[in-house]
């Protein structure tokens, strides 16, 4: 089987440059200069790269980075319209001063009703129980809470990617 073919494509929709930085840490996405005293740390706090990680079926990812919720639907729309639709989005809560994870999430879902999101944050003006009641309890919809790390992340990629 060609890595192409386990190639799964990722959003992350967050106003935090530094998220979309640890998503790419996480993933060993992001070039650095090799820092042994870093790394160690790095790797501390944010587990191996999902690279290393031991997995029967490897998957690689493509990491696409939107700063609002109107900038991710709209990548959402286009990766549809190419037939590279998007396999996971990562959707934090709050990303003012645009629409909220919510209001993001409810026009993902006209557009993508199948599409898997994973929503995250430190704080959200939504219950996780009014969340599931909005849009139902399925396996298209998780959580993540703030501050994460790389063993959760690579658990729900390799669970739901």
């Amino acid at each position: 089987m060609s890595s192409c073919a386990n190639k799964k494509r990722l959003l992350v929709i967050d106003d935090s440059e530094a998220i979309h930085l640890d998503f790419r840490r996480i993933l060993s996405l992001e070039q650095r200069q090799p820092r042994a005293d870093i790394d160690v740390l790095e790797e501390a706090l944010f587990g191996a790269p999902l690279s290393r990680a031991s997995t029967a079926d490897a998957l690689e990812f493509e990491l696409d980075s939107a700063f609002q919720g109107q900038e991710g639907l709209t990548r959402v729309r286009e990766a549809l319209e190419a037939g590279t639709p998007y396999s996971l989005i990562f959707l934090d809560y709050r990303m003012p001063p645009g629409w909220n994870g919510a209001e993001t999430l409810r026009r993902l879902r006209q557009v993508a009703p199948s599409l898997r999101v994973v929503l995250c944050s430190a704080y959200s003006d939504y219950s996780w129980e009014a969340m599931v009641r909005e849009f139902g309890e399925s396996l298209l919809l998780r959580e993540l809470r703030k501050p994460f790390n790389g063993h959760d992340v690579r658990q729900l990629l390799l669970s739901l990617a």
